[in-house]
Formats: C-alpha cells, sequence, structure tokens
C-alpha cells in the first residue's frame, strides 16, 4: 500500500511583504495580484517525548509569514504555502483516551533536561520516563524477562508469560529500541517488546546496542549482526524477524543494508516505525511539530541526521546510512511494515519510505492513525496501541516461516 505527502510546504522562506506576489486562481487559473503585511511568526519551545526528539533545540520555528487575519491563506510561485494562525482540534478519528494522552503529553512541562545537559542526566530522565511505560505495560501484558549477553552483546530475552504458542516455537523477533541512538537500553526496549511478546506469544530480543557519545556509526549496525549471525545458528532466517521504532526504526533499515555488506541471508520481515529508510523532510517535518506545540527536530527539515552525534562522521549517501541511497539494496529488503501517526515528524518520510521499496519491487504494509504523535504505541493503555500490538503480529505471521520449518 502506497502513501505520499504533497509537499506544498517547503522549507522556511522569507518573505517581503508588499511586493505584491503573482498567485494562480485556483479555478480559473488566472494570474491575479495583492499586497498583504504580516509579522513573522516564531515559537521556541523545548521538546519533552523521549523518543528520537532527542536533539531538540529551543531554536526559531517559522513555517512561513503568517496570513493576516482577514486575507485567505495562498501559495506563492516559489511553491511556498503562506498560512493563517489556525487552531486545529484534536482529530475526531482519534480515541479519547488518545485526546487525553494527547493533552498530558504535549499541555503539560515534562521538565526535560535541555539537550546539551550531561548525557548520564538525559539518559537517566529518559530511563525514569520509559521504566513508568515499561511497567504498566508489564501489568496488561505478563512476560518474562531475562537478561543476557548474546555473541558480546548485552540483551534482554522477553517471552510470554503463558508460554511461546506452538506455532511461534520456530520463530523470534529482534526489537531494536528508539531513543536518538542516545539512549533507550534497558526500558526502552522494554516498552516495544512487552505488548508484541504477549499479544503474539512469540519470543522478543530487545538489543542494547551500542549508542553515542560514546561511539559512533556504525557500532549498532554491527552489534544487530552479531546478534542476529547468532541467532542463525538455531533459526532459519525466515523466521526471524526485526523491527524497530524511531531510532530503532532506522537502524532496522541500516541493519538490513548492512547484512548485505556481511553476504548474511535477509530475515523474513521486517518492521520499520515513525522511522525512514532515507532522509526526513517533507510536510510533516514542519507541521507535526506545530501541533504538538514544539520545535521541529533538528536537522529534520533539511533531511539531516544531526539530531544524534551517531552519525557526526557519516556521509548521507552511504546506502548503509540511509538504504534509500541505493535501488540494488532496497530491491533486497523483505517484506516491510511501516506505521506512524498523522502528527508525526516522520511521517512523510514513512510514506516516502514505503513508496520507494514498493518501487522497488517489495512487498509493504502501510498503517497510519489519525492525529496520533511520534510512537504513540509506547502508551500500552490507548486502544490505537493495541490496534497496533495486534497489526504487528498478524504481519509477521503472515511472513516469517512456519514453525516446522525451524532448524533441527
Amino acid at each position: 500500500m502506497a502513501c505520499s505527502f504533497a509537499t506544498a510546504l517547503g522549507p522556511t522562506a522569507k518573505r517581503v511583504w508588499g511586493k505584491k506576489p503573482m498567485q494562480s486562481d485556483a479555478f480559473t487559473g488566472m494570474q491575479s495580484s495583492s499586497a498583504r503585511t504580516a509579522p513573522q511568526r516564531s515559537r521556541t519551545l523545548g521538546w519533552a517525548v523521549p523518543l528520537l526528539l532527542a536533539g531538540m533545540a529551543s531554536s526559531a520555528n517559522t513555517l512561513a509569514d503568517t496570513v493576516p487575519a482577514n486575507v485567505p491563506p495562498f501559495v506563492s510561485e516559489d511553491a511556498v504555502a503562506h498560512m493563517r494562525a489556525i487552531t486545529v482540534p484534536f482529530s475526531g478519528f482519534a480515541s479519547d483516551e488518545a485526546r487525553t494522552a494527547y493533552a498530558r503529553l504535549f499541555a503539560v512541562d515534562q521538565h526535560a533536561p535541555k539537550a546539551d545537559a550531561n548525557i548520564a542526566v538525559r539518559r537517566a530522565y529518559y530511563d525514569r520516563f520509559n521504566s513508568a511505560l515499561a511497567r504498566r505495560a508489564e501489568e496488561l501484558y505478563p512476560v518474562r524477562i531475562e537478561s543476557m549477553v548474546l555473541a558480546g552483546v548485552k540483551v534482554e530475552v522477553i517471552t510470554p508469560k503463558q508460554g511461546v504458542a506452538a506455532r511461534e516455537r520456530g520463530r523470534v523477533l529482534i526489537n531494536l529500541h528508539g531513543g536518538a541512538f542516545l539512549w533507550g537500553e534497558g526500558s526502552g526496549g522494554e516498552i516495544e517488546s512487552i505488548p508484541i511478546a504477549s499479544v503474539g506469544r512469540i519470543t522478543v530480543i530487545t538489543v542494547a546496542y551500542r549508542e553515542a557519545p560514546e561511539f559512533k556509526f556504525p557500532a549498532a549496525s554491527e552489534d544487530v549482526a552479531a546478534v542476529y549471525r547468532a541467532l542463525l545458528k538455531d533459526h532459519k532466517p525466515k523466521n526471524i524477524g526485526i523491527y524497530g521504532c524511531s531510532a530503532g526504526g532506522i537502524l532496522t533499515a541500516e541493519a538490513v543494508a548492512w547484512f548485505q555488506m556481511e553476504h548474511l541471508p535477509r530475515p523474513g520481515a521486517v518492521g520499520i516505525f515513525c522511522a525512514s529508510a532515507g532522509r526526513f523532510g517533507g510536510d510533516s517535518s514542519l507541521l507535526a511539530p506545530e501541533l504538538s506545540g514544539q520545535t521541529p527536530l533538528p536537522g529534520s527539515t533539511e533531511g539531516k541526521l544531526s539530531f544524534t552525534s551517531y552519525f557526526s562522521d557519516v556521509s548521507l549517501l552511504d546506502p548503509l546510512v540511509l538504504p534509500m541511497n541505493s535501488k540494488q539494496v532496497l530491491a533486497q529488503f523483505p517484506p516491510t511494515l511501516l506505521l506512524a501517526g498523522s502528527r508525526d515528524f516522520t511521517v512523510s518520510a514513512v510514506c516516502q519510505t514505503d513508496i520507494e521499496l514498493t518501487k522497488a519491487g517489495v512487498k509493504t504494509e502501510l498503517h497510519l492513525w489519525d492525529g496520533l504523535w511520534h510512537s504513540f504505541f509506547n502508551n500500552p493503555d490507548l486502544p490505537e496501541s493495541r490496534e497496533m500490538y495486534s497489526i504487528v503480529m498478524k504481519f509477521f505471521d503472515r511472513h516469517l516461516g512456519a514453525a516446522s520449518e525451524r532448524k533441527p
């Protein structure tokens, strides 16, 4: 399923009001001109969500100069949309629980540490935030959690308390947690793994891959490959699925490319959630932060990865970093599940990833939830989260090999 957002709102534009810009009449195609004046609009709110939005700086956020209230919005000849300040109600398609959670998350100051705070302080804050969600998930979705080292990499093996289902005994899912490649080990991975393990009655292994600032690319890709290679000793590749959210979604795409370089067999299926196999950008990188009262993720509107020091030494043309740089790499992706909320800054890039994979001949499945935000399913109490958990497991059930095909 392919989806795309028309990018009518380009990069931040400077505008000299009163210059009588030409504009097209949407119905007649005739050119008209008008003089308009308006102050520039800016915001300096810090981001509170402890997910990929890790490097949020307190910088000015200007979509385009605001159109005066008595003048209709318009599009100028440089394809920039000039918008009025508007009040946007919460989506009528979303649940009441999502509405309440949205207000609590974005209307209340979460007192998150600043982007330049000591990394230990930031990790401690987000671990507390994530731990509360993980413990709630465990109340709703009982599991067993075992810490171990696999191929030299720390992991947590999460299994349902009711036992692994017979059809899932030859299968395993690898989770790659979010956290801007800066945090998320432990509680961050548990948030994303506990519900899936319980709902699917399947084993999920969440990987504590190396992160910045201590390490840089390709450390995380190397760790995922080490765990994958170890699992291949007693699992057929088509019985292994990999998924991740936010930074973990980026890493999932990178891991598939890395496996190709290492001549490892491709996994049975992957899930790229709230993330992209290519650059960020498009309408959502500008519009989604506005809908959450936040500033854009640093670099996201320009297609950069400057939100984290993990990528400080890379080339953005490298398909091991952004697999969408290579059609050949994309063509070798396994069936891929993509999902996001409409108020997620990544949703344009998610849709573009779906389009590029589809063009490359890859089987894809795309799901979007109107009104929902970045990594919304980390809140286990939302009806939309329950929908997401079910969709994820049905996808992997369809595309992973059967239990009878496991290695002896």
